[in-house]
């Protein structure tokens, strides 16, 4: 009788043996990347074991940082410490741009520079910009009948905390983006839903719509020249979405109750629109944009009536970053206007022309846009 139950113990014995010959080795650990270290210092991280030069660019530093590879083909460089801050990065193999395989966060653009990853250096505390436990609001994507360009136009207009359950009329920022992006992005990487719910939560700002409209009337690669674009985005915004706007969602239908701003070509576009049409709009913010090299040519129209901007402009505010490239421009622009006797708020801060300018402005406007602390100067 043993030696029956021996018998039969040794064919499953070998069998047990051989399943555990049969286990694919342990899978190494997965790469990571990018990997934000105490001190707020970051290591980058690329698998290309056939590369023999990598290297990444952020705008958390200047230039290019070459990278090591180890014996497993992965290439790394530790590098900061960097302040608080989201920022842009990409890497270069053997002269070939990458995004970041390990790294889900990415910016979209429109045009040449379509894409990039997203690096976020927490601080020791919440950014302005960070989602925080307060109220939030909503982020409506809607579409609309343009007949300025004869098409059905995507625009994204955020409403506060409260706004469905409420029955108050609010007021509205028309907020454009710059010469890369498209209308997702100030609430995608510019977060400025996210802002607005902090500021409003603290009662920084009050309550308002904010329409985040496509800033070209044609695609990026429309044979339509630049005077036709502004043209015809002007007419569609004047004629098509202020009218959808106000018959879609609760809002105030008068200049008051009513601003725009942007940044870089959003910059340029609210200049061009705010200060031409005085009858819609009574708050202009310029972000990252001037009046050209001679806006004593481009604005004289505008320094003719001095008198009548500063009657109805209630806000007038124009800010850059102090590496950006277009400085000589906007302090030029800003020289004009008090050359013109017309009364604004410049503002200079440290940085170039990237979105960490951009959300910080928004940050610092939208809470005296509609309140009585509104004036320029």
């Amino acid at each position: 009788m043993r030696l029956r139950h021996l018998l039969l113990l040794l064919p499953l014995s070998a069998l047990a043996q051989t399943a555990l010959a049969q286990q694919p080795p342990a899978q190494p650990a997965p790469v990571r990347s990018p990997e934000v270290l105490p001190g707020r210092r970051v290591t980058f991280r690329i698998t290309a074991p056939k590369a023999t030069d990598v290297r990444v660019t952020c705008e958390c530093f200047v230039g290019e940082r070459p990278m090591q590879k180890d014996e497993k083909g992965v290439w790394s460089v530790t590098l900061g410490p960097f302040d608080p801050e989201i920022y842009e990065y990409e890497f270069s193999v053997d002269g070939v741009q990458h995004l970041d395989p390990r790294n889900p966060a990415v910016k979209y653009n429109r045009g040449p520079a379509l894409v990039s990853s997203l690096l976020n250096v927490p601080g020791s505390g919440p950014m302005f910009y960070d989602v925080r436990q307060v109220p939030h609001g909503e982020v409506h994507v809607r579409w609309y009948d343009s007949k300025a360009t004869g098409t059905v136009r995507r625009v994204h207009v955020y409403t506060p905390p409260g706004y469905e359950r409420g029955a108050a009329r609010l007021p509205v920022l028309y907020l454009l983006h710059g010469g890369d992006g498209e209308d997702s992005v100030w609430t995608a990487f510019g977060r400025a839903n996210v802002i607005l719910d902090n500021l409003i939560a603290e009662r920084k700002a009050a309550p308002m719509v904010i329409v985040m409209p496509v800033g070209y009337a044609y695609s990026w690669d429309a044979t339509a020249t630049a005077d036709k674009q502004q043209a015809d985005f002007q007419k569609d915004l004047i004629g098509d979405l202020i009218p959808f706007v106000q018959s879609n969602y609760r809002v105030y239908a008068d200049r008051d109750h009513r601003a725009l701003a942007g940044l870089s070509r959003g910059g340029g576009q609210s200049l061009n629109i705010g200060l031409r049409h005085l009858d819609l709009f009574s708050r202009i913010g310029v972000f990252s944009a001037g009046g050209g090299a001679n806006p004593q040519e481009s604005f004289k129209d505008v320094a003719a009536n001095a008198r009548k901007v500063n009657d109805q402009l209630g806000l007038f505010w124009v800010g850059i970053g102090t590496e950006d490239p277009g400085l000589a421009n906007a302090k030029r622009f800003s020289e004009f206007l008090n050359t013109a006797g017309i009364s604004h708020k410049f503002r200079t801060i440290p940085g170039a022309h990237t979105w960490i300018v951009w959300r910080q402005f928004l940050n610092e406007v939208a809470p005296i846009l509609f309140s009585s602390k509104s004036q320029t100067n």
